[in-house]
């Protein structure tokens, strides 16, 4: 069984890091452009506008797996700002203060900064690295010698 789960890591990394990025792309699509529902911020407001630049851009890289950890950091970073400057005054837990959801995101893509993008990730097409060489067996300080 155990086995089976590990063939499935990357996938299941994958699938969460797609469905967490498009979560995060439609919330910075609805704060830029009044979508689903939600009043559009102004133009170059501090700091809803820029937060909204930075869901959407780095929900959709994020999404897409493309600069994968550089843009879930800096969401990350984004989402711990707005818990901080927002929400953390209204009261000390996310439960009375409405910032679970800053603070689910800030962990999903802290998550996603160490795990890496997974598999069905565009990174994978500009890394692509050629096998590496297998390591030499050392033995007592020594390389062995393979017949």
């Amino acid at each position: 069984m155990s086995t089976r789960l590990q063939q499935a890591q990357p996938y299941a990394l994958g699938l969460f890091r797609i469905v967490t990025g498009l979560l995060f792309l439609c919330h910075g699509a609805s704060s830029l452009f009044g979508y689903f529902g939600k009043e559009a911020v102004s133009g170059g407001t501090w700091p809803g506008w820029y937060a909204a630049v930075i869901e959407l851009v780095g929900g959709a890289l994020i999404m897409l797996g493309l600069g994968t950890r550089v843009a879930a950091l800096i969401s990350s970073g984004s989402m711990a700002y707005a818990y901080f400057t927002v929400h953390q005054e209204n009261g000390l837990f996310p439960i009375e203060n409405g910032g679970e959801l800053s603070v689910m995101f800030c962990w999903a893509f802290l998550l996603i900064v160490f795990t890496g993008p997974g598999a069905l990730a565009l990174d994978q097409l500009f890394t692509s690295r050629a096998p590496a060489e297998e390591a030499p067996e050392v033995r007592d300080g020594r390389e062995a010698v393979s017949a």
